[in-house]
């Protein structure tokens, strides 16, 4: 693979992990409600889900979702579905009152299980059409056919996880940082009925992504 090759790659993942979907704001969400350090379980898992895509479109499955207009409809759906029970799940987050050393009380919502966290981040990009899509129409764009796939496909794939890690944890980052002006009961079941609508309504959107006609 050329370096100018990955250069541009490198430049294209960028613009998509920074693009706002149900990645950052699964990120986002976690970070505010359970801080940079838990919300690495679920960001690992997001990468766990983009790692999958990229060998299934590795593999030519992915060809074969984006052919199949029940293939692809099956996937969508399951998607669809998921960050809409996501949504209502992060909608209906429980909020209770902690006790603190520091101070008086403090609200929280609590952490799932870290094996939970990371699944949930996985099924997010496991099952987005969205993701596909990149990864049929544009991976191909990078692969040389003079060269061997698997290499390129490494490659490809930590580049990829490497700069969605940095910018799925500034994300959550900058989430966290912001916990000490949510303490309060009422203002964290706002922001939890904040994030799981944008989580509904994404996963709304989804059930009009058409898939490209096979040639």
């Amino acid at each position: 693979m050329h370096f100018t090759t990955w250069l541009t790659f490198f430049f294209a993942a960028c613009v998509i992990a920074v693009s706002p979907g149900s990645g950052a704001v699964l990120s986002m969400s976690h970070g505010l409600n359970y801080g940079l350090k838990k919300t690495t379980g679920t960001i690992l898992g997001l990468q766990a889900g983009l790692l999958l895509i990229l060998a299934v479109a590795g593999a030519g499955v992915g060809s074969i979702l984006m052919a199949s207009e029940f293939a692809f409809g099956v996937v969508k759906t399951i998607g669809a579905l998921y960050l809409i029970y996501l949504g209502i799940n992060q909608w209906r987050a429980r909020v209770e009152v902690v006790s603190s050393a520091e101070t008086s009380t403090a609200a929280a919502t609590q952490a799932p299980a870290m094996s939970r966290r990371f699944l949930t981040g996985f099924m997010t990009n496991a099952t987005n059409p969205k993701g596909i899509i990149f990864m049929v129409a544009v991976l191909p764009q990078f692969i040389s056919h003079d060269a061997p796939l698997l290499p390129q496909l490494l490659i490809l794939g930590v580049t990829m996880c490497a700069v969605d890690l940095v910018v799925m944890h500034g994300y959550a980052f900058a989430a966290s940082s912001m916990q000490r002006y949510f303490r309060d009961p009422k203002w964290l079941k706002s922001q939890n009925r904040f994030f799981g609508g944008i989580l509904m309504a994404i996963g709304t959107a989804l059930f009009f992504v058409k898939r490209s006609p096979a040639n």
